[in-house]
């Protein structure tokens, strides 16, 4: 099934992001995580890809396992950065032999010593170009509600934004946020701008507060009070931080369903628990 015309439906949905091992090695045990995370039937599941293409037979090989055993849609990521155009066109055949024909396509973080200066793609909307030349792709691609971290004004991020739907971007997917009101501002600057693409909104749970700090600085993601404070009481007590974590995203999550936000997609950093936990606080809400 094509994402696209499953988030067009209106109530409400929820699924879940997963990544792939960094070597065959460490397969197996990945697999058996994203299996139990697929048991709990999400309306679909995406699966990442590293910048440098490092897990492009993983990224793959999970997908299909998910979308063949347990018949939940997946969508593989897909980065360019570091690719040129036949490295691309080599991954989309693979996904295309693999049934996959949802792709999130991304242009990847850029490390602080990567060199630009010869790269074949320096934006994700020349990667849709080409994937829309490809084939029958469903094609998402991501926003950001607070701005991109490397663009100089707000609304020339939405003007990039909008070059992306231009493109062939059928939906787009958020960067994780944790205040609701900064999603509903960006849904209202985005209309208005002219972009009429499903939404889906990006939840990530907190269960370890060490590392959230330096992921919202990369992504741009601001920590209101409220929930620094919840941090700071518990961040401590890592049993207390992951009940209110969940708790957190959780209430975040029925406010969206609550105001026409039907299309959830919770990061839950390959943690079947966190993804069970938030399945079961909102069972009927979703039924």
């Amino acid at each position: 099934m094509k994402i696209s015309n499953l988030l067009i439906e209106n109530k409400p949905k929820l699924s879940f992001e997963v990544f792939p091992p960094k070597n065959w090695d460490a397969y197996e045990s990945v697999e058996q995580t994203t299996e139990e995370i697929a048991e709990l039937k999400p309306s679909y599941m995406s699966v990442t890809y590293g910048a440098g293409g490092g897990t492009s037979d993983t990224t793959v090989s999970i997908a299909a396992n998910i979308q063949n055993k347990f018949g939940v849609p997946t969508l593989a990521h897909l980065t360019c950065l570091s690719s040129d155009r036949e490295k691309v066109s080599k991954q989309l055949e693979l996904l295309r032999a693999s049934g996959i024909n949802n792709i999130l396509a991304l242009r990847g973080d850029v490390p602080s010593d990567f060199d630009r200066s010869n790269l074949c793609y320096h934006y994700a909307c020349e990667l849709i170009e080409d994937i829309k030349k490809a084939g029958d792709f469903c094609i998402g691609g991501a926003c950001y509600p607070e701005g991109h971290p490397e663009s100089p004004t707000y609304a020339e991020d939405i003007k990039h934004l909008k070059e992306k739907v231009d493109a062939g971007c059928e939906f787009l997917t958020t960067q994780m946020f944790f205040d609701n009101d900064v999603l509903y501002n960006f849904m209202y600057k985005i209309r208005e701008a002219g972009i009429g693409v499903p939404v889906v909104a990006g939840i990530m749970p907190v269960v370890n507060p060490k590392s959230i700090k330096r992921t919202c600085a990369i992504s741009g993601s601001a920590l209101p009070a409220r929930f620094l404070r919840i941090v700071d009481k518990y961040g401590d007590d890592p049993d207390a931080m992951k009940q209110a974590g969940i708790a957190y995203a959780t209430e975040q999550i029925i406010d969206l369903y609550a105001n026409g936000i039907s299309n959830v997609h919770v990061y839950c950093m390959n943690k079947p628990d966190v993804a069970r936990s938030i399945m079961n606080n909102i069972s009927a809400i979703i039924k």
